[in-house]
């Protein structure tokens, strides 16, 4: 419907543009008793009103799609695999610390799902690596990632669907998956479907995801995971340990990006 929209407010503008134009170029001097000079201010003012409810179009249209307006000022980040941009800071102070892209084999072949963002409480973090280690590491270690894994500073995941044709439904089943294979890895093998399932059991099946959705996945201090899907609150769940498996799925030992995980082991190192 949006799409419709736009291209009726296009055409209609084109449309406008070519039939008062004409008048002006043919050398008319007037309209309804106004001189040529009055005519084009006319014109100028209602190609611009035009373009005015066009841009309105398109705002809903890419809000609809899940994106969102970024302002002037905001310096943004590209995912390289994707080409999804990322705003290095949000709102609430949170720092791009590195980007990411998710795969899935689907018929043998890697498919991009979704590109993600991972953002940090700068300041806690600094703080955190300067609390747990006395010498700077020369590399980003094991340990290094634990700690943060293990803490619970401010940390955000910002997940960027790109895939079409996903459904709530797919995409709950796939966290929680991924989420009850991490808590495996964490406690030596116990299953815990239970808390997985925690994370996205009330988010609605009728939320739609285009291609562009945004999820965000935040932790809070105290060891609450918070999950938002266009932002609508799906959950707060407190839980060191669920905590611990949903950032393990992105800085553990067999991470959905590995050159993410690296860029983050990076950027940890300069903060040194």
């Amino acid at each position: 419907m949006a799409t419709v929209l736009k291209e009726e407010a296009f055409e209609k503008k084109e449309s406008l543009k070519v039939a008062e134009m004409e008048k002006v170029v043919k050398g008319k001097k007037a309209e309804e008793g106004k001189e040529e000079k009055a005519v084009r201010e006319e014109v100028r003012a209602k190609l611009e009103q035009h373009k005015v409810e066009e841009d309105k179009v398109v705002v809903e249209e890419e809000k609809a799609e899940g994106k969102e307006e970024v302002g002037e000022n905001v310096k943004m980040d590209i995912e390289p695999k994707t080409g999804v941009s990322f705003p290095v800071k949000l709102g609430d102070g949170k720092q791009l610390i590195s980007v990411g892209c998710r795969k899935k084999k689907i018929l043998g072949l890697g498919v991009n799902i979704c590109a993600f963002g991972i953002y940090a409480d700068n300041a806690m973090l600094k703080e955190l690596l300067k609390t747990k280690f006395s010498k700077n590491p020369e590399n980003p270690t094991k340990e290094l990632y634990e700690a943060v894994i293990d803490s619970d500073i401010l940390m955000t995941v910002r997940l960027v669907l790109i895939l079409r044709g996903l459904t709530m439904s797919i995409v709950k089943k796939n966290i929680d998956d991924s989420l009850l294979a991490s808590i495996k890895k964490l406690t030596g093998g116990q299953k815990n479907e239970a808390l997985a399932n925690k994370m996205m059991a009330d988010a609605d099946n009728r939320i739609k995801l285009p291609p562009g959705s945004v999820t965000e996945i935040t932790r809070l201090p105290g060891y609450v995971l918070q999950t938002k899907v266009r932002d609508e609150l799906v959950s707060k769940v407190e839980s060191e340990l669920l905590c611990r498996a949903y950032f393990h799925m992105y800085l553990g030992d067999d991470p959905f990006d590995m050159e993410a995980k690296e860029g983050f082991g990076k950027s940890m190192l300069s903060l040194f």
